[in-house]
């Protein structure tokens, strides 16, 4: 195997079922994934959204014991042939294949409930993102998204504000009803970066530890 990394830093993985070669889902590994799935036969992946590697199943528990790895004839896409536990889908289908392009029909069902998978924040964000296509109409995400960048920001300053006042002057309940509508909108504008949640968890767990002065003065250096 002669992968051209310095040409083609990510490449695209197949996940197949080892046993009944269904297709379950596609991802992408850098060198380093594909030698941490070779080393310890679990599939990683490296997500271009979260820009980091990742174990699947780190979250859901759903992981991927890989039997073979396999490559094209052009040396540049790989197919990995594992023993799959639970769902693939984060969507809590067994394959990331699951709708009919043409009629959008699911032609298989889920068969784990993804709210036991994935914590809350990480399944909006998916619900957000899915709904940038919706009409508008019918939608209030997809209506922001249409009107575009700066009412997704006005709604966010204007529910940081909200906030603000809640804490000064509110009932507890108002207060936390004013922080769930202010983090709902900052998913919204993650979303219209298509930056996952995953990525503001590990910005803050690099700065556990470190103190605000200090944090503050590096990012200025």
């Amino acid at each position: 195997m002669a992968i051209d990394w310095a040409k083609t830093p990510l490449i695209p993985v197949v996940a197949q079922d080892c046993a009944n070669k269904e297709v379950l889902m596609l991802a992408y590994a850098d060198e380093k994934a594909l030698e941490l799935t070779l080393q310890s036969g679990y599939a990683h992946y490296f997500s271009r959204s979260r820009q980091r590697i990742w174990k699947k199943g780190e979250e859901s528990g759903n992981f991927q014991r890989v039997k073979e790895v396999l490559i094209d004839c052009d040396e540049d896409a790989l197919l990995y042939l594992v023993d799959q536990t639970g769902a693939a889908c984060h969507t809590g289908h067994r394959s990331c294949f699951f709708t009919e392009v043409q009629s959008k029909a699911e032609i298989q069902s889920a068969i784990t409930d993804p709210s036991l998978l994935y914590n809350v924040a990480d399944r909006l964000f998916h619900v957000i993102s899915e709904r940038k296509k919706f009409d508008p109409t019918s939608s209030y995400v997809a209506s922001l998204f249409s009107k575009g960048e700066n009412a997704i920001l006005k709604k966010v300053i204007e529910e940081a504000g909200e906030f603000a006042l809640a804490i000064k002057d509110a009932k507890e309940e108002q207060i936390v009803y004013e922080a769930a509508d202010l983090l709902f909108h900052a998913l919204i504008a993650l979303a219209s970066k298509n930056l996952p949640p995953d990525r503001v968890r590990a910005e803050l767990a690099r700065r556990e530890g470190i103190s605000g002065i200090t944090e503050k003065a590096q990012r200025k250096s």
